[in-house]
C-alpha cells in the first residue's frame, strides 16, 4: 500500500469513528480540551491564533479560542479563496460570518487578514510524533508553507479525538510535523527528538 492509500484509508477509518460520537460527547470531550489547553499553551497578549469554526463531527474549539481571547490573543479563521488557498480572516466579536466553501463560514472579506503564530489545526487522524493526516485538499500544508516563506515559524496544534490516533503515519517530503496534539486526554508536546 502506498502512504497515499494508506493515509487515505486512515483518514477514512478515523473520521468514522469521529463521527461514531455521540453530540453530546464530542460538546463534552471539546470543554474538556478547552480545559488542558486554555492555560497550558502559552500566549502573549496580542499573539494571533488561528482556530476554525466546528464542520461535521469536529471539537467544537470555541470555548478554548474564547478563552484565549480573554487573555489578549487575536483570533482568527481559515478562509478558503480558491481551490488552493486559504487565508486566516480576524473573528471578531458580533461581525457577520458567511459561507466560506468546504461547508465552513467566517468573516468576511472586509475582515483583516491575518498571520498566526499559533495555528489550531483539525485532523483526520495523528500520530505520537505528531504527523498528521488533513482531510487531503493541502490547504493548511499550502499555508504554512507560505508562512515559512515569510519568515513565520508558527506553532501547530493538532485538534482531535483520542479515538483519531493511529499507530504511524506514513510522512511523506511535504508533511509538516505538528509542534502538539490537544485532544480531550490532554496537551501533549512532541519532542523535537521523536521521528
Amino acid at each position: 500500500m502506498t502512504p497515499k492509500e494508506l493515509k487515505a484509508q486512515y483518514r477514512n477509518e478515523r473520521l468514522a469513528a469521529r463521527d461514531a460520537i455521540p453530540a453530546d460527547e464530542r460538546i463534552e470531550k471539546a470543554l474538556a480540551m478547552a480545559t488542558h489547553g486554555g492555560d497550558a499553551i502559552d500566549i502573549e497578549p496580542g499573539t494571533v491564533v488561528s482556530g476554525f469554526l466546528p464542520i461535521r463531527s469536529e471539537a467544537d474549539i470555541r470555548p478554548l479560542m474564547a478563552h484565549f481571547r480573554a487573555r489578549g490573543a487575536r483570533l482568527c479563521v481559515p478562509i478558503i479563496l480558491d481551490k488552493s488557498t486559504i487565508v486566516f480572516r480576524e473573528l471578531v466579536p458580533g461581525a457577520p460570518l458567511v459561507p466560506c466553501g468546504f461547508g465552513t463560514s467566517g468573516p468576511g472579506p472586509e475582515a483583516e487578514v491575518l498571520d498566526p503564530g499559533i495555528m489550531l489545526i483539525p485532523l483526520s487522524a495523528f500520530d505520537k510524533t505528531g504527523h498528521r493526516i488533513g482531510y487531503g485538499a493541502g490547504y493548511y500544508d499550502r499555508a504554512i508553507t507560505r508562512l515559512h516563506e515569510k519568515g513565520l515559524n508558527p506553532r501547530l496544534i493538532g485538534i482531535a479525538f483520542d479515538c483519531q490516533e493511529v499507530p504511524s503515519v506514513p510522512a511523506e517530503p511535504h508533511d509538516v510535523r505538528l509542534d502538539a496534539i490537544l485532544t480531550e486526554s490532554g496537551l501533549n508536546f512532541v519532542s523535537e527528538a521523536i521521528g
